[in-house]
Order: C-alpha cells, then structure tokens, then sequence
C-alpha cells in the first residue's frame, strides 16, 4: 500500500493542472466522455437523435445541481461547430442580453452561429424569457437553456413551445464511482480510504458530480499512513445538507412521495419520506396539515377515527414542539399508512359540487321548505311534509331533491373499514325508498 498513500512527511506529488481545479481539470473533451445522461445521450435519445440528423435545436435542461448540464451545453457547440456564449439569468439583465443578441447577428452575417447558454434561465421575468423568441425564430441563436426548477412552473409557454425541455438525472453511485476513477487517473493515486468510506463518500455527494469531486479533492490532500475508515473520514467531512427547496420542487416531490406512500398502505416508505422532509427542514405544522389532509382524502368513512388520530397528533406537536412532537406525526403516518382506505366521500364530494354547477339554482321541493309566513303556506312551502321520526323505522323515503331532477348517486362506499357498516345502511335505505316509492 506504501505506493498509493503519502507519507505525512512527503511532500504531495505535483498536479499537471498548475493549479486549476480537479472539475476543471477532467472535463469530457467530447459528448463520448460524459458521464451519466445515456438516456438522453444515447444513440436513441434526445439529443443523440437531433446530432446524428443532424439538426440540433433550442432545448432546456432540466435537472438538479452538479449533473453535467453546463458541459453537455459547451460540448454541443464544439459537435456543431457553434460559437459558446454563455450568462447566468442571475447576473443578466436586459443591457446584457441585447450586447449578446448584436454580437449573435453580427456572427451570423459572418455565417457562424451561437449557441447561447443561459444558467438559471427561470430566474428571468416574462418579458425577458420573451425577448428570446424573435432570435431562436430567426435563427441568430439556438438557446440552451439550464434550470433546476420545473420548467412548467417557471417558463412562458411561448419559450417552452420552440424548446424541448430534456431531463437530466442525478448521477448514480456507479456513475460517481466511474468519476472518482477519472479523478484519480489525474491526481495519480487512489483515494486514501477504505471501500466502505469511499461509498460514504460518494454517497454524501447526494447525486451531485460537482459535489463529488469537490470531496474527492479534498481527501486527496490528506496526507495518511493507512487507508481511512468511515469514522475517520467523517471527523474529517462536514456531510453536505440534503438537496431540499421548501418552496421549490423537491419540496412537492416529497410531499407527494409521501402522500402517496400513505395512500400505497407502505408504512416504512412514508416514514422515509417523512423523515427526509423533516431533515430538509420542513415545517412540521405543514406536515401536519398535509397528513390530516390525507386521513379526509384516502381514508374518509373507512376508519373515521384517522382523522381524529391526526388532530390528536397535530395538537400533541404543538404542546411538545420537536423534536418529541414530530413522533406524535410519526405515528399519525404509521397509523394513516395501516388504516382502511377509502376515498367514496372525496369523491362524492367532488361529483356533489360538479352536480349543483350544472344544475344552477333549481329550488328545493316546496315539501321540505320552512314556511314562517302566511303566504309562503298559501304557496305551498312545508306542505305534505313527512316527519321522519314519526315514519316506520324513522324512515319516510321522501324526495329531498329539486322538482323534475333526475336523482343522483353521488356516494358509493367501498366494502372496506367502517364503510362497510355504512354500504349496509345505504342499500336499506335505497330498498326502502323504492318500496315506499320515494
């Protein structure tokens, strides 16, 4: 092992690179060198497809931090033999996007195009992404756009409708594996740790290439007699924060991640994601909501006991705070997770409301109406009126519906949980309105 580590009291071998970054040092030279992407890379994928026909167009990438996008941008204009112009939406205003629009129309009527890159392009306001168009039209640019927010959100449908939005993904352990082997290929050593600290390692990049080599760079430097462990490697790390927008997609991604863990009947998956938003820093009271928003949704009449369990939860939160509060959530999710589901009530509710839009303001049938005053009795209002209590088994079947509407079945309960008690009732109930006539 004495030819993979340094000694403390040798000096670190030279770097070809005169000082620049280990990033900078092994980016691809050509799209081939990529690492990751092959779905979109591929010969059958986007962009593969556009460079074999041969007809590149504007597109977005959209996709997390640290997964190549910037490269893929510049090393498509090297395969298509474009001038590389590149902004951050951060940086630019209008000034600077009208300098490099003139200098695109000036190299397009020298017969060289542009390709633009614009980092953060959602960062741009409407009339700023709309200031694109006329140039991507006419040709003077083709735009690459960058972004880690959902484009449908945050871009004009004028500039979504003449680029094609290419998801890019985080970068899989084996993809960061191939990365730190490029990396030491430069540095001209292994890492100093052992194989289970170099998977702790690439795991804290979360996904993240730059990220990665950021690491990589800096455990390169130490100076160790002996590969290092998890634990040591870790005194030595401070672990990146999770990737996590509490108002930003990865905030909703989790949120439904959740949701539909509990809706799924996967207690461990819901605790996961639970526990993953929580150590983003989620707002448990948000949390709280949502999960009770859950018990009314998914799990309705079938176990109307979840929705108490959840006030109970959000209650017992604000009373003890965190983190003790956040295992009251805790077991609201396992308990929400395990219940009978049932979503009859969500949507009778829902056909309810589509019904009384498409019915307007029909009235309600004179029988069932108060009749505080002489007229409204001379008019009918109350009259005929069956006392439900004083009907056979309290039961009068009378209509409650407008005059002349055809009644609708708006609740069907599922043979599931406590609404299996009341499928029992309801179909009683309609039985013995068809005998009575009702």
């Amino acid at each position: 092992m004495a030819d993979l580590f340094d000694s403390k009291d040798d000096p670190q071998p030279p770097t070809r690179s005169g000082g620049r970054p280990l990033a900078d040092r092994i980016r691809p030279a050509n799209l081939s060198e990529v690492i990751g992407q092959a779905h979109v890379l591929g010969d059958d994928g986007p962009l593969g497809s556009m460079l074999a026909a041969g007809s590149l167009s504007s597109v977005i990438f959209w996709g997390p931090p640290g997964v190549g996008k910037t490269t893929i941008a510049r090393l498509l204009a090297d395969e298509t033999d474009l001038t590389f112009v590149q902004i951050s939406a951060i940086f630019s205003g209008v000034p600077e996007l009208r300098k490099v629009f003139d200098a695109a129309k000036m190299r397009r009527g020298q017969g060289q195009g542009t390709l633009l890159f614009v980092d953060e392009i959602h960062r741009f306001n409407k009339a700023q992404q709309d200031s694109f168009l006329p140039h991507m039209e006419d040709g003077t640019i083709l735009l690459v756009g960058a972004t880690t927010e959902n484009p449908s959100f945050e871009l004009n449908a004028a500039l979504l409708s003449r680029a094609q939005v290419i998801v890019l993904q985080r970068l899989s352990l084996a993809e960061l594996e191939l990365l730190a082997q490029r990396a030491e290929r430069d540095l001209g050593r292994k890492l100093p740790l052992t194989a289970q600290a170099r998977d702790g390692l690439l795991e804290m990049a979360d996904g993240d290439g730059r990220a990665a080599l950021n690491l990589i760079e800096q455990v390169a430097a130490w100076r160790t007699d002996a590969p290092l462990g998890p634990d040591e490697m870790a005194r030595r790390l401070q672990r990146r924060a999770m990737k996590y927008d509490k108002s930003g997609d990865e905030h909703y991604n989790l949120i439904s991640a959740l949701h539909k863990s509990v809706r799924g009947s996967d207690p461990d998956a819901a605790l996961y994601w639970l526990g993953r938003m929580l150590e983003g820093g989620e707002d448990p009271r948000y949390l709280a909501r949502r999960i009770t928003r859950m018990a009314v949704e998914d799990i309705g009449l079938a176990d109307p006991a979840a929705q108490r369990h959840c006030l109970d939860a959000w209650a017992l939160y604000e009373r003890l705070g965190s983190p003790e509060g956040e295992l009251a959530l805790a077991q609201a999710v396992i308990y929400l997770a395990l219940a009978p589901k049932s979503n009859a009530g969500y949507a009778a509710y829902k056909a309810a409301r589509a019904e009384a839009k498409r019915t307007g303001s029909l009235m309600p049938p004179a029988h069932i109406l108060n009749a505080p005053t002489r007229l409204m009795k001379e008019q009918g209002y109350g009259s005929g009126y069956a006392y439900d209590h004083d009907a056979e088994d309290g039961f009068s079947g009378q209509n409650y519906f407008p005059d002349g509407m055809k009644r609708p079945v708006l609740y069907t309960p599922v043979e599931r949980g406590f609404e299996r008690e009341l499928k029992r009732r309801l179909d009683w109930f309609v039985s013995q309105r068809l005998k009575r006539g009702g």
